[in-house]
């Protein structure tokens, strides 16, 4: 990966024009969400519907459109495949916030918080389950085979960030492997999975591969600088949930590698024990270290790739909304 991105920068607020785009099939994906939330238990309904009103960017299934369209793709069937990733990944994060203990996701309440940890599985669950019969219905054992490989692997990831929680040791590699798991290689089959349904061939299919893992890894490293960086309120989270919960993201591990003896013995025991009353200094390390500047970097070399894996595809405007997605994901501030 090259040091500087070197594509001209477009603001963040482009990212309304890239939703503009696929707003149609987008408001299908919504519908389809909906409708397929739908339950006769209650429980399920009531918690289905605070996600929903919870709103977000829709990431994830904006990335099966895009990519979808980029390679020519007329059918239907995008619109169940962007409500699937959307299915998993809101089923995730429902199981996050448990293992996490988190009570805040964008501005609002947790379920969790809410109607507490049992109800919070167990409809993360139901959401998992809806995902597969969706799968069957399209009656594609290649997007079967991506998904069901998919969900295995985001496990895998969730597994082992919970072996490296409170562990000062974690080192670039370990949290590099945690993020490809947890979060790139749902980008990944996003993206892919756009590539499948046109039919576009082994080539492109993994240019998008390529892209979505490259997108995922510079979206979630700059989501952990904003750990340490954003405003609060923008963010819809509380500053410092990741540190407060034990999890070494980048910012910190680097602090940690660069300090001195008598910090990084500090920083450890505050990873050790979840010490939040240590933020203000964990801050100040981390800030005189270079570590939020060393992780941003690292971002954008990740998004460079991003956009450099797009190369052989051909030009449209989804393509270049992929492209700019890519420096979105670097350049937000929530």
């Amino acid at each position: 990966m090259n040091a500087a991105l070197r594509v001209s920068p477009a603001p963040a607020s482009a990212l309304p024009d890239i939703q503009a785009l696929v707003a149609a099939d987008m408001a299908e994906v919504n519908g389809l969400i909906r409708g397929r939330l739908a339950s006769d238990v209650l429980l399920i309904n009531q918690i289905s519907e605070h996600i929903i009103a919870a709103g977000g960017k829709r990431l994830r299934p904006m990335l099966v459109l895009l990519a979808a369209r980029a390679l020519g793709y007329s059918g239907s069937d995008h619109i169940q495949t962007a409500a699937i990733i959307e299915f998993i990944h809101t089923s995730t994060l429902l199981h996050d916030d448990v293992v996490d203990e988190s009570d805040l996701r964008r501005g609002r309440k947790t379920a969790n918080a809410l109607w507490g940890n049992a109800a919070s599985v167990l409809v993360g669950d139901f959401l998992y389950s809806r995902s597969f019969q969706l799968m069957v219905e399209l009656q594609r054992m290649p997007i079967m085979t991506i998904l069901a490989n998919t969900t295995n692997a985001i496990a895998e990831g969730e597994v082992l960030q919970l072996l490296h929680v409170h562990n000062p040791d974690t080192d670039e590699a370990a949290y590099l492997r945690v993020i490809e798991r947890k979060t790139a290689v749902l980008f990944a089959a996003a993206t892919r999975l756009g590539a499948v349904l046109a039919g576009a061939g082994s080539a492109h299919e993994r240019a998008l591969h390529d892209y979505g893992l490259a997108l995922g890894y510079a979206f979630q490293i700059a989501d952990d600088v904003l750990d340490y960086t954003a405003d609060a309120s923008a963010l819809g989270k509380n500053l410092g949930d990741d540190f407060a919960e034990g999890k070494a993201t980048l910012p910190l591990i680097h602090a940690m590698a660069h300090a001195s003896p008598e910090r990084r013995a500090l920083l450890a025991k505050a990873v050790q024990d979840g010490d939040t009353a240590a933020m203000p200094e964990v801050l100040q390390c981390i800030r005189d270290c270079g570590s939020l500047e060393y992780s941003h970097e690292i971002a954008k070399r990740y998004a460079q790739a991003a956009i450099e894996s797009l190369a052989s595809l051909p030009e449209s405007p989804q393509l270049a909304a992929l492209r700019g997605l890519a420096l979105y994901s670097i350049q937000r501030d929530y």
